[in-house]
């Protein structure tokens, strides 16, 4: 009995050290991996703020014909700050951005347009009677606003039309549809709408939030973290990126 006490006891002494060192080993795995993220921040937010700056000469010159139609994503929490919106927006149209489509799933945006458009058009109208030398000319930005409530009725229709042209004839046979015959009846019903080259979401999710999935087949997509924390060089690098990557689908 003893002896079988004393085995019993070194057992146990050992599964309590090879715990106590798995939980050590996690602890010094979990500081490792917190240290490295918080470099990478760092280094971030020192990138940004030379881009933002202008001394990372390579950035400066960003080819925005590329990006001749931009959809920006937005978390409809997020979508509730409109200065941070209007900060966006302005800071697009001084890339050069013209034409925005500008989305969040429960309509706050849309809700908010008028608010939006003569927010920006008095911040570019300051910009503008601001400048020193008065050669600074303003900017103009189309903005369209979707919601998710704007799918609903555009797959409707469309797919009413798509029955009406092809299942409602006398053919016997079964109509074979493609994809551009569900894009010619989406754009016979109104809901085409231009494809955006870019797409950043700003938001706590990786995703497109329900944005009209017919019209980003070839879009790029680029998540940008949350609008709160949103930066101007990350703005300047995503859109620099874009330029630089060959496409080869698309318009």
């Amino acid at each position: 009995m003893g002896l079988g006490n004393e085995v019993q006891k070194i057992l146990s002494w050992t599964s309590v050290c090879g715990n106590l060192v798995l939980h050590l080993v996690w602890l010094i795995l979990h500081l490792i991996i917190n240290v490295w993220y918080s470099v990478l921040g760092i280094a971030r937010m020192v990138e940004n703020t030379l881009i933002s700056s202008g001394l990372l000469k390579s950035y400066n010159a960003v080819n925005i014909s590329k990006v001749r139609y931009l959809a920006v994503v937005i978390d409809s929490e997020e979508a509730r700050e409109t200065s941070k919106v209007l900060e966006l927006l302005c800071w697009l149209a001084s890339i050069g951005v013209k034409s925005i489509c500008l989305y969040d799933r429960e309509g706050v945006l849309k809700k908010s347009q008028t608010a939006i458009i003569e927010g920006l058009n008095k911040s570019q109208k300051a910009i503008v009677e601001g400048s020193d030398d008065g050669t600074l000319v303003e900017k103009h930005v189309d903005l369209e606003f979707v919601s998710f409530a704007d799918s609903k009725p555009a797959v409707a229709k469309a797919a009413n039309l798509l029955f009406a042209k092809h299942c409602a004839s006398t053919k016997p046979e079964k109509p074979n549809f493609t994809e551009s015959d569900m894009s010619e009846a989406l754009q016979a019903v109104g809901y085409g709408g231009p494809e955006p080259d870019l797409l950043f979401v700003y938001g706590p999710v990786r995703c497109h939030m329900g944005f009209p999935a017919w019209r980003i087949r070839y879009t790029e997509i680029v998540h940008m973290g949350t609008l709160k924390s949103m930066e101007f060089g990350s703005l300047i690098k995503a859109i620099h990126k874009f330029t630089k990557v060959h496409q080869n689908y698309g318009q």
